[in-house]
């Protein structure tokens, strides 16, 4: 059935790709995105209503508007090697205004919550996969801020009648497969977007860090998996909240690790280009071995992965750089089709993205 979702975060990599997924799937789509990481050029898909999740005025206001049938959460800080610089920082924005987002759906009765999770919040592993009752021990302020909110999350199921899923990806990659919207972080931190830009002639620097971790080369094992992939699991979570209640976690990857080392022979191969990448020192809070055991995703969900080899998931990523779309965000010049709209009685303003 056709409904109305809030996305927050929805200007960002993984939010953008579920609007085009909820949009394609027949459902109305508002996104709340201050575009402070986000970008206006991936609002393709609904309504913009440009303002944060930490504003509680606006987030009232604009439940005010919509009546919504869920929100998908996706607005969030994500670098590990940041979060351990700036926890506080981490803290406020990923837990303090997620409260703030739960606090104004109670008060509207919108029950339906899908959480952006992370693998981060196993910290470092203690079998070969990792499955949703391996311990929770995160190594870095990221994953522990992710584990908070999962906590808030369990305790409003219990006592205030909401219905949530947590969805703890391992590593996000690729892009669209028709390379209208993909990765674009400035600057960019994640290594296949790193390597893809260099293949292709960007200036950027890429750097390994680590190279004596307890793995067959040295360098870290993660499990890679894509973007669109992920949009589809959200789907398949809404639905599973049509008729289950209370908290639920599920842990989505491809259940096959690459390291570090691999991942730049890969990029090679699929662009032709040979990529000499320097190394360093580890990162703090860095595990060495993060890959996923998705039985319960794919058996209580109904969640297949389409692109399960490395090569796939590099290929869609080169396709996206290689776009004009892409060469339009790199120039600066990404805003848009865009027309303003107001909602009655406040002030803040709204943004009609065209569809396309």
């Amino acid at each position: 059935m056709m409904g109305t979702y809030l996305v927050c975060g929805g200007a960002g990599y993984i939010g953008s790709h579920m609007c085009k997924r909820l949009y394609e799937a027949g459902h109305r789509v508002v996104v709340c995105d201050d575009l402070s990481t986000g970008h206006a050029g991936a609002l393709l898909w609904g309504i913009h209503a440009c303002g944060s999740i930490e504003d509680t005025d606006f987030l009232r206001a604009l439940f005010s508007q919509y009546r919504f049938d869920g929100v998908l959460h996706f607005a969030a800080l994500s670098s590990v090697a940041e979060s351990m610089r700036s926890p506080q920082r981490y803290y406020r924005h990923n837990v303090a205004a997620t409260l703030n987002l739960l606090r104004v759906m109670h008060e509207f009765e919108v029950r339906r919550f899908v959480f952006s999770s992370t693998a981060a919040v196993f910290g470092e592993p203690q079998a070969r996969l990792i499955a949703e009752d391996h311990p929770t021990v995160p190594l870095n302020p990221y994953g522990l801020s992710k584990l908070m909110v999962e906590q808030i999350l369990r305790d409003s199921c219990r006592v205030d009648g909401l219905r949530a899923v947590a969805l703890r990806y391992f590593n996000a990659a690729g892009a669209d497969p028709a390379a209208r919207i993909g990765e674009a972080h400035d600057p960019e931190t994640h290594l296949i977007p790193k390597l893809v830009r260099r293949a292709l002639g960007e200036d950027i620097d890429v750097v390994i860090n680590g190279t004596d971790y307890p793995t067959a080369d040295g360098t870290c094992v993660r499990d890679f998996v894509h973007v669109d992939d992920l949009a589809q699991a959200h789907l398949l979570a809404l639905d599973h909240l049509d008729h289950a209640v209370g908290m639920h976690c599920f842990n989505l990857g491809n259940g096959t690790g690459h390291s570090v080392k691999q991942v730049v022979d890969a990029v090679g191969e699929v662009t032709g280009q040979r990529l000499n990448v320097a190394t360093s020192g580890r990162r703090a809070g860095d595990p060495s071995h993060l890959v996923a055991a998705s039985k319960r995703a794919r058996s209580v969900l109904g969640w297949e992965p389409r692109f399960t080899r490395i090569s796939d998931v590099i290929e869609t990523a080169v396709r996206w750089h290689r776009s004009e779309a892409y060469a339009t965000w790199l120039a600066g010049a990404g805003d848009g089709d865009v027309t303003q709209q107001r909602l009655p009685g406040n002030d803040e303003t709204f943004k009609q993205h065209r569809r396309g």
